[in-house]
């Protein structure tokens, strides 16, 4: 099933604060009360509703990035729009939400921090959305240091480590350019034993059942197949430096 749903409809009888209920409220026509309500309990909303959040939420964030190095290319628009599937039926509401975003006064970081407090129990939906992300940064063939450095702020508000920022860039880069320990979290002085174990860790993390399990889309699965396979390669390439068998 695809994440987008009713984006508009399944969310605006939410009265949501922060940020994204504020961009929300623009799009629905100011319905939402966002003076008195506050993100920080978020425990109580249904699965299905936070489901229309978390589409929202990629929405927002992708316009952002879009933005990040000063102008939206039409390869950007492109990519997210490749990307997720969206349905005809959703292109306007969802081409009207991605242009709020872009112009929006409220920053990436306000958003970010709302989006890490909202998903705070799924770090993997987290790190997902981070290499999504950086698809929609790659997508005019140049990734930007302010596309980089925003993606690594955006990463610090969703409370992801420096080495899980670094794992999910190296993955993003060509074999022979990444760092193999980077790519797995680990350090160069680690033993065999504990890059084993890290590698283990990785691949039952991301495998696409453990995916489904948390709740992600098909479209953060796709991008999660290529990250795991940047892990197994990584890992092929530490055991072939230390001649492990």
């Amino acid at each position: 099933m695809s994440i987008w749903g009713k984006i508009i409809g399944g969310t605006a009888g939410f009265a949501l604060g922060g940020p994204i209920g504020a961009i929300l409220g623009i799009m629905v026509g100011g319905s939402i009360d966002r003076s008195r309500k506050k993100f920080q309990n978020f425990k109580s909303i249904p699965h299905e509703q936070k489901q229309n959040l978390f589409a929202l939420s990629i929405i927002i964030l992708s316009a952002k990035v879009a933005k990040a190095d000063g102008q939206v290319t039409k390869d950007e628009i492109y990519a997210f729009k490749d990307k997720f599937n969206i349905p005809e039926n959703e292109m306007q509401e969802v081409g009207k939400i991605f242009n709020e975003a872009k112009k929006s006064k409220h920053g990436y970081e306000q958003i970010a921090k709302q989006v890490g407090v909202l998903f705070s129990d799924n770090k993997v939906l987290l790190e997902e959305l981070i290499n999504n992300l950086f698809y929609i940064a790659e997508s005019d063939g140049n990734v930007s240091i302010h596309e980089i450095e925003l993606l690594k702020k955006i990463s610090q508000f969703f409370n992801l480590s420096e080495n899980d920022f670094q794992r999910i860039f190296q993955s993003r880069l060509n074999n022979k350019d990444s760092d193999p320990y980077k790519t797995l979290g680990v350090n160069r002085d680690d033993s065999d034993d504990v890059i084993r174990k890290k590698w283990i860790e990785l691949n039952k993390e991301h495998h696409p059942d453990n995916l489904i399990s948390k709740g992600l889309p098909q479209e953060f699965i796709d991008q999660a197949n290529q990250e795991l396979s940047a892990i197994n390669l990584a890992y092929d390439k530490i055991k072939k430096q230390r001649e492990i068998n």
